[in-house]
């Protein structure tokens, strides 16, 4: 078989030129033999051999050998390193002319080819870019009726919509029109090719959003007949169009502007209603996708206070029960979006017993960084919001203290300064009731730490600063700031090259002298 396949190789090296069809469909049979035998083995020949860049001059549609060809490349594109050695080889624009071909077979493997060089390669997708590819492959797809022809073309579509570049040529093409026009035939189908062809579609759909110019020109200011026809998939009955219609809420919600608007044009209640449909024994995707939604759109300001007095807080908590760690991770981030500077909302959230010990207890979910970081983020932001001695009590009685002690011992300073703020207001409203659990929680030594530490960021040293010259209210804390030192660490930053740092540190290097 071996030596075959080198007599093949260097045959198809020196015939391809001008040999007849017939010698030439001998060698590419050999070829397909071999590549089905070891296909890795194989396709380190071929690249070896140089006849890669020989496929690029026998990919005509008059060549009667174009579907092997292609067949071959198909194959070879199996191999990871193979998909740059084909984009080297110059056979992107040949395959890509051929998708006018009428022959089916050259259609079939052509689609495979392309498919199989731009799976998982960022350096073939943005020579893609330089194609008419999106225009061929749009023209293709509306030519087709029959299921198999269409799922070839998705095949080759999914990958290449990866690439921003892309994407826009896909939507100038016509692509969404095609897509919207799939998702209305079948929507209402029970037929598998139907229900294969609606997720496929509805899920490119999504995939074109996740482009910032592909979705803003989608957008077209909320007046667009895509974003229109997207927010009617939400009341479907067809799980995967709400999930998608849901997802592509997400997308649009990335600038500010889109989401005022959005809001504005009562899209919250859209999605509450979504979610009312899934609180028992709900989808969980459909629930982390609505979720998504709702977070990203209570990030502009103005948003916030609407959201709230539209009652998405109370639909939120509906959810606390969910025992799914991307559910979790969701509620959490879009509670935490909808308080920012929102005092009373905070409040109100803060006093709810049921939401902070669920809080307390997700604190705890090693498993889980992502819900275990939100889960303080929140805690911490109820108390920096509503600055309430009511939501503090809370906290202190549901076992919350130690845990905003520990974030701020955190690797990302953002959370480690939420932290130590949160702190701060304890004891500046609350340190009675607190004073036992910033003991136990070794607050003082984990201050001394920070202040000591070269490495900490400036806004770190400010805080520790401030919140010793709080804590130092309390008999027993104030004891343990006297037993450890802290005038010398603190003398030292009173030359600290940041100017706050430094004169905070005159002031509470003042504080401590007085008290002791």
């Amino acid at each position: 078989m071996a030596d075959n396949l080198s007599e093949a190789l260097k045959k198809l090296k020196i015939t391809s030129t001008d040999s007849t069809a017939d010698s030439l469909e001998g060698c590419l049979d050999c070829l397909l033999q071999a590549l089905a035998q070891n296909n890795m083995e194989t396709s380190e020949k071929i690249q070896k051999s140089g006849v890669l860049q020989v496929f690029a001059s026998l990919l005509t549609p008059q060549s009667s050998c174009t579907a092997k060809v292609a067949n071959i490349i198909a194959e070879v594109a199996r191999n990871e390193f193979m998909r740059n050695p084909c984009v080297d080889a110059g056979l992107i624009p040949p395959l890509v002319q051929l998708l006018n071909c009428k022959d089916q077979e050259v259609l079939l493997q052509t689609g495979r080819a392309l498919g199989n060089i731009c799976y998982d390669s960022q350096s073939s997708k943005e020579q893609f870019a330089y194609t008419n590819i999106a225009e061929e492959l749009v023209k293709l797809f509306k030519k087709q009726i029959e299921h198999d022809k269409k799922e070839m073309i998705f095949e080759v579509l999914a990958p290449l919509a990866e690439n921003d570049v892309i994407k826009l040529q896909l939507v100038e093409a016509g692509l969404v029109e095609c897509l919207l026009e799939i998702v209305q035939k079948t929507v209402d189908s029970d037929k598998e090719d139907d229900i294969a062809e609606l997720k496929t579609a509805s899920d490119l759909m999504v995939l074109l959003l996740l482009g910032d110019e592909s979705m803003q020109k989608l957008f077209e200011g909320g007046k667009g007949s895509v974003f229109q026809r997207v927010l009617s998939w939400i009341p479907s009955n067809s799980h995967q169009l709400q999930l998608a219609g849901a997802l592509a809420i997400a997308n649009f919600a990335r600038n500010d502007g889109n989401c005022i608007h959005m809001v504005d044009n009562g899209i919250v209640q859209k999605l509450m209603d979504l979610l009312d449909r899934h609180v028992e024994d709900g989808n969980v995707t459909v629930q982390h996708a609505a979720l998504s939604a709702l977070r990203n759109l209570a990030i502009p300001v103005v948003n916030k206070a609407k959201m709230l007095s539209a009652g998405v807080a109370e639909a939120v908590l509906k959810f606390l029960r969910s025992e799914m760690p991307p559910v979790q991770f969701k509620l959490l981030g879009t509670l935490r979006m909808l308080i920012d500077a929102q005092a009373e909302a905070a409040e109100q959230l803060g006093k709810n017993v049921k939401l902070v010990e669920r809080l307390v207890e997700w604190c705890e979910a090693k498993d889980h960084a992502g819900v275990m970081g939100e889960s303080n983020r929140l805690l911490s932001a109820l108390i920096r919001h509503s600055k309430s001695k009511d939501v503090i009590r809370t906290i202190v009685q549901s076992g919350g203290i130690k845990h905003l002690v520990t974030m701020a011992t955190s690797e990302h300073v953002i959370m480690q300064n939420e932290a130590l703020v949160a702190l701060a207001l304890i004891a500046a409203l609350e340190l009675v009731t607190a004073e036992k659990d910033l003991e136990n929680a070794q607050l003082v030594q984990i201050l001394h730490r920070l202040l000591s530490d070269d490495r900490s960021a400036p806004e770190i040293k400010y805080n520790s600063m401030v919140l010793i010259c709080a804590l130092i209210g309390s008999e027993p804390l104030q004891k343990e700031v006297q037993s450890m030192a802290f005038l010398e660490v603190i003398s030292k930053l009173r030359s600290h090259e940041n100017k706050t740092v430094a004169q905070q540190a005159s002031l509470t290097e003042q504080r401590l002298a007085v008290e002791s």
